[in-house]
């Protein structure tokens, strides 16, 4: 899923912009006062290759005319030279160019096309998880809903006595409140989950999403009987990316991690996620559980598409999830867990250092 690079600013643009006219302007100057025997304008092709890289068909087009335009300019002003080599010369320029143009925006188009069938199968995936753990997203709906009720009719109750206790049925329309907005958000992460749009990047607060995503998680958690517990850095900082898609990675390693650990002891089933800085200055989330581990498993071949340990896997969770990370600048890996189980972790650029803080483990039970 590697993203073609966009120009991030329009100061950036603009550098581009005049350092394609500078490199079109020295070009054309070659090309003008050296002989006609000298193909100089094949250097058109170097802009229309950057050119491809950075701008859409419409502006590639404009562009590779431009450079055309020159260079059957510069051969009417050159003055030395064989005319019937410049002619020669001048059409194998316009050939180059015009070829190069041609094959360079097929590749960018294939480019487009595989990455738009990479975003359906991410989504696909996506959706395959989210109706992995219905019943479990169900259950977690139904907590505030029921407490919706169960207010609402203590509230009915306060305000029905005589004299009504006003100071009751007020907390209780307070906890309505504060339930039903349970409820939304948990609704509004779930739309914005299975919704399929195009990639949007945005300073995304990694801690956040992680508790995000254990909402998703957390009934099949306790129905598992697995301790969850989180170690999130405080103070780190924010990361340039799709939140759907990274959350999409997190949901994904907890799964994965969930089920490892399904088949353990009851005592021993623990996930553990951790956010902190890397060495170069990178966020990492790291997810390890106290799972069957990773014995009899190629680590240079778990990331592989339709590479699975799972019977009934697709083998594509894994796989996706390294194609969103690297597209985003960053890193995934495996390892065995200590003393048991197995870790995967991931990078994402990022900027300044923060202090690590833990959190109370999160028990099975409540």
């Amino acid at each position: 899923m590697s993203r073609r690079l966009r120009l991030p600013s329009i100061g950036n643009s603009t550098l581009l912009t005049v350092s394609l006219v500078l490199l079109a302007a020295v070009i054309f100057l070659a090309d003008t006062v050296t002989n006609l025997e000298i193909a100089v304008a094949v250097f058109y092709v170097a802009i229309v290759l950057i050119s491809v890289r950075y701008l859409d068909r419409s502006r590639v087009v404009m562009v590779a005319s431009g450079c055309m335009a020159l260079t059957v300019l510069s051969f009417f002003l050159t003055r030395s030279g064989s005319l019937s080599a410049g002619v020669v010369n001048c059409a194998i320029s316009l050939a180059a160019i015009g070829v190069t143009a041609y094959l360079a925006l097929r590749t960018a188009a294939a480019e487009a096309t595989a990455r738009e069938a990479q975003t359906q199968l991410a989504h696909i995936t996506r959706v395959t998880v989210l109706g992995e753990l219905t019943a479990s997203i169900a259950h977690e709906l139904n907590q505030p809903l029921a407490a919706i009720v169960i207010n609402g009719n203590a509230a009915l109750r306060w305000l029905a006595g005589q004299p009504a206790n006003l100071d009751e049925a007020g907390k209780a329309a307070e906890r309505i409140v504060r339930d039903a907005n349970r409820a939304s958000a948990l609704i509004a992460r779930l739309r914005a989950l299975t919704k399929r749009a195009a990639a949007k990047s945005i300073w995304l607060d990694v801690n956040q999403t992680v508790n995000d995503t254990l909402t998703l998680v957390q009934s099949e958690t306790i129905r598992n009987h697995v301790s969850l517990r989180t170690e999130l850095a405080s103070d780190l900082p924010q990361v340039e990316v799709d939140p759907i898609q990274i959350q999409q990675v997190i949901l994904n390693l907890i799964v994965n991690a969930l089920e490892a650990v399904s088949g353990s002891d009851a005592r021993a089933r623990e996930v553990v996620i951790v956010t902190g800085l890397g060495k170069s200055n990178e966020v990492i989330v790291t997810v390890s559980d106290s799972g069957r581990g990773l014995n009899g498993v190629q680590l240079d071949q778990i990331f592989d598409a339709f590479h699975t340990t799972k019977p009934d896997g697709l083998g594509m969770g894994l796989a996706i999830s390294r194609s969103i990370v690297e597209s985003h600048g960053g890193r995934i890996w495996a390892s065995p867990g200590v003393p048991r189980g197995a870790t995967f972790s991931f990078s994402l650029p990022a900027g300044k250092k923060g202090n690590v803080m833990i959190s109370s483990p999160r028990k099975p039970n409540r």
